[in-house]
C-alpha cells in the first residue's frame, strides 16, 4: 500500500504519542467568584463580555395575556398536522470564529481547554453528540502551513486586515487538526470546517486534506464561501459580484476538489451561506442546487436579527439597546426570523438536503451590552431555535467570538487573567441544554408551535414527539413580574372525549424550569436547579442540585397543571422514560485541579476512551464575529507533539480513515 506524505505525517505523529500519560493541562485556575454589578455602558471600559451593565424589564403588556390557558393534545402523531421534520438533539450546536479556536478550544493537540471540554460533554450527554463550525470571516484567507517559527499552533497575519471588522490573515499548522480529533475522542464533537475562499485562481484546500485524514466521518461538512454577498462590501470581490458570479466559482471548487486525490468525500459541501443581502433564492434561481446536488451536502445561510455596528465601527444607524430589548421578548421575534426561509426549508427538503442556520446570534458587530448576555437572550435563543426546528431547518450554531462581543455562549478568561479568573458562560448556552434535552438522543424529535394561550406572543408553546408518541411540552413565559401575578397556569389535556379518545395524561409529568428572578439578569440562571455561575466563575460544570419537579395529574379529568413564572421556561417530560434520557445520572466531566498558579491539570479515565459576524479588535481573544451519535470511538486521540495529549487503555489507538490515512 501506497503511503502520502500527508498520512505518514500522521502516522509518525501517532507514533509519537503512543507513550504518553493521561493529563490534559489548561490555563484555568480555580479562583474567587467575581460577581455582576449593575453599570452604565458609558462607564465602562473593560471587554464586552463582561459588561455589567443592566437594562429594565419590559412593563407587563396590556392586555396581560391570561393566566389560565388550555393546551388539547393529541397522544398520537398521526393525529397531528403540521409537524416538523425530525430533529436532532444536537440542533443547536455552536459556530467558532476559525481565529479564536486557540483560545476556547485549546492551545495544541496536547492542551485542550479543560471548560470545553465540560460545555461540550454537557451537551453531549443530553444530545447524543454536539456539532460545532468553526470558521466565519477568518476562514476566507486561512492557510495551512507545517510548522510555525514560533512554535505557535496558529498565528494572525495582522499586516493583511481583510475587512471592515479588521479580520486578520490566519496562518494553521497540522496539529490543529489533531487538537479538533481530540475533543472529538472525549465529548463526541462532530465539525463543519471553512475552507479559503478568497482566491478562485488557486484554491488552498489543505484544510479539506487534513481535516479528511484526521476526522474522518467526524467531518460533517465543508463550507465554501462565509457570506458571499458581503464580498463586494468587504472589498473581496468586485462590486458587481453577483449570485451568478458565486455560482461560477462554486464550480471551480468542485472541480478542484474532484482532482484532489487527497479529498476523498466529494459530496460534503455547504453553500451559500448568505448573509441576508442576496436571498437565498437568488442563489436558488441559478440553478445552483440541482447543478451541484451531488457535491452538495447541506444548504445554508447565516442571519442575525440586528446589529449594533454602529456603535462599535460607526457603521448604519445607532440603536438604542434599552429601546429594542421588547423586540427579543415576543414570540413574533423568532417567528420574523423565520419567516424569510420557509420557502427555502421546502425546497431543500424537495431537494434531499438539510438546510441549517449556519452562523446567528442576538446581533452582529458583537451584539448588545444588557440584551445579548441577559436572561432574555436565552428564552429569545431557545424560542427561535424551536421555532426554526418547527420550519424544518436541520441545525443551527449560535456564534462565539473573543472578548469583545456580548453575546458568546461561552468566553475564557483574558490570557493574563487565566491564573485567577475562570470562563464565563453565556446566557444562551442554557439555550443550548435545554433545547437538546427538548429533543434528545433519538434522532426522531418532531415538534410543532402550538399557538397557545389564543396566540399570545409572550406565552407560547410547543408540543415535541418522538417517533408516533408525544414526550414532551416546551412552555414560555416571556413577561417578568416578581409579584407573582403574571406567572400562569398551562392546563395540558391528551387525547380524551373532545378527541373521541380515552384519556391520555400520564398519572403524573416531571418538569425542569429555566429560571432566573428578571428577564435582565445577568447572574442567578439555573436550568433545573443547576448553575454555571457568573462572570469568571466557571468550570464548565453544572453546579448546584438537580431539581425536577413532580406534577400529579387528573387520569379522570384529563388534565395535567403547570405553572410558568415570569419569567421562565418548563420543559414538562410527559414519561419517566423521556426524562431518564436527558438525565445522566453519572454525567461526564472533567474536572480541575490546581498544579501551578497558571496551569490546572484534567486526569481522565482511560476507560472513557475505549469506547462572522463577530469582531476583530486586536487582543488576548480578539475575533471577528449526519455524524453517528454513538461515534465517538471512531476518532483516536492523536498529536503531533512530543508532549502527549491523552493515551487509550492497553494502547489501543484508533487508527485508519476514523483517525488517519494510511
Amino acid at each position: 500500500m501506497q503511503t502520502s506524505a500527508l498520512s505518514l505525517l500522521c502516522y509518525l505523529s501517532f507514533l509519537s504519542v503512543a507513550q504518553a500519560s493521561v493529563t490534559v493541562y489548561s490555563q484555568v485556575r480555580l479562583g474567587s467568584p467575581t460577581g455582576t454589578a449593575s453599570g452604565s455602558a458609558a462607564s465602562y471600559t473593560g471587554a464586552a463580555a463582561y459588561d455589567p451593565t443592566i437594562l429594565n424589564p419590559p412593563p407587563i403588556p396590556s392586555p396581560a395575556p391570561a393566566t389560565q390557558f388550555t393546551l388539547q393534545l393529541a397522544s398520537s402523531a398521526q393525529n397531528v398536522q403540521g409537524l416538523s421534520i425530525p430533529q436532532p438533539g444536537a440542533f443547536f450546536g455552536f459556530s467558532i470564529e476559525m481565529s479564536v479556536i486557540n483560545q476556547v478550544i485549546g492551545i495544541n493537540s496536547t492542551f485542550l481547554q479543560v471548560p470545553f471540554l465540560n460545555l461540550m460533554a454537557n451537551v453531549k450527554e443530553r444530545a447524543g453528540r454536539v456539532h460545532v463550525r468553526v470558521g466565519g470571516n477568518t476562514q476566507e484567507y486561512a492557510t495551512v502551513v507545517p510548522t510555525l517559527a514560533d512554535g505557535k499552533d496558529m498565528e494572525k497575519d495582522k499586516t493583511s486586515l481583510t475587512n471592515p471588522t479588521q479580520t486578520p490573515g490566519l496562518f494553521l499548522t497540522y496539529d490543529i487538526f489533531y487538537m479538533l480529533a481530540n475533543v472529538t475522542a472525549l465529548t463526541n464533537v462532530n465539525w463543519y470546517l471553512g475552507v479559503p475562499f478568497n482566491d478562485t485562481s488557486n484554491f488552498r484546500l489543505q484544510i479539506a486534506e487534513i481535516g479528511e485524514a484526521v476526522l474522518g466521518d467526524h467531518l460533517l461538512g465543508l463550507q465554501v464561501g462565509n457570506e458571499p454577498d458581503l464580498y463586494s462590501a468587504h472589498g473581496h470581490r468586485p462590486q458587481t459580484y453577483s449570485p451568478s458570479d458565486y455560482f461560477g466559482e462554486f464550480g471551480t471548487i468542485i472541480q478542484a476538489i474532484a482532482n484532489d486525490a487527497n479529498i476523498p468525500v466529494k459530496n460534503n459541501l455547504i453553500g451559500p451561506s448568505v448573509s441576508g443581502t442576496w436571498t437565498p433564492e437568488d442563489v436558488w434561481n441559478t440553478g445552483f442546487v440541482p447543478s451541484y446536488s451531488s457535491s452538495l451536502g447541506a444548504l445554508a445561510v447565516e442571519h442575525y436579527p440586528t446589529d449594533n455596528c454602529y456603535a462599535e465601527y460607526g457603521i448604519g444607524q445607532p440603536v438604542d439597546p434599552q429601546t429594542v430589548f421588547p423586540q427579543f421578548l415576543t414570540h413574533a421575534s423568532g417567528q420574523g426570523l423565520v419567516a424569510p426561509y420557509l420557502n427555502s426549508t421546502n425546497y431543500a427538503q424537495s431537494q434531499g438536503k438539510p438546510f441549517l442556520m449556519f452562523e446567528t446570534n442576538t446581533a452582529s458587530c458583537g451584539g448588545f451590552p444588557g440584551i445579548s448576555d441577559s436572561f432574555g437572550a436565552a428564552l429569545w435563543a431557545l424560542d427561535y431555535g424551536l421555532q426554526m426546528a418547527y420550519s424544518n431547518f436541520s441545525g443551527a450554531m449560535l456564534h462565539v467570538g473573543g472578548q469583545n462581543v456580548y453575546y458568546n455562549p461561552f468566553t475564557p478568561p483574558p490570557t493574563n487573567e487565566s491564573s485567577y479568573n475562570q470562563w464565563t458562560i453565556g446566557p444562551v448556552y442554557y439555550s443550548v441544554l435545554a433545547l437538546a434535552e427538548a429533543f434528545g438522543t433519538s434522532n426522531n424529535s418532531r415538534i410543532i408551535d402550538l399557538g397557545a394561550n389564543s396566540q399570545n406572543q409572550y406565552t407560547p408553546a410547543y408540543a415535541i414527539y418522538e417517533g408516533s408518541n408525544l414526550v414532551k411540552v416546551a412552555l414560555f413565559n416571556f413577561m417578568t413580574d416578581p409579584s407573582g401575578a403574571n406567572t400562569y397556569t398551562a392546563t395540558i389535556s391528551i387525547d380524551g372525549s373532545a378527541a373521541g379518545l380515552p384519556n391520555g395524561v400520564p398519572t403524573q409529568a416531571h418538569v425542569k424550569y429555566l429560571l432566573a428572578p428578571s428577564v435582565s439578569s445577568k447572574t442567578d440562571m439555573t436550568w433545573a436547579g443547576q448553575t454555571l455561575g457568573g462572570v469568571f466563575q466557571s468550570d464548565g460544570r453544572l453546579a448546584g442540585s438537580l431539581n425536577v419537579e413532580t406534577v400529579t395529574c387528573d387520569q379522570n379529568a384529563n388534565t395535567c397543571q403547570v405553572q410558568v413564572p415570569a419569567p421562565g421556561f418548563a420543559l414538562v417530560f410527559l414519561s419517566q422514560s423521556s426524562l431518564s434520557e436527558v438525565s445522566p445520572s453519572a454525567p461526564q466531566t472533567f474536572p480541575t485541579t490546581a498544579y501551578t498558579q497558571t496551569i490546572n491539570t484534567v486526569t481522565i479515565n482511560p476507560s472513557v476512551l475505549a469506547t462572522s459576524n463577530g469582531r476583530g479588535r486586536t487582543g488576548e481573544l480578539g475575533s471577528t464575529s449526519k455524524g453517528n451519535p454513538n461515534g465517538a470511538s471512531r476518532v483516536g486521540v492523536v498529536g503531533s507533539g512530543v508532549a502527549l495529549l491523552l493515551s487509550i487503555v492497553v494502547g489501543a489507538f484508533v487508527i485508519g480513515r476514523e483517525a488517519v490515512r494510511l
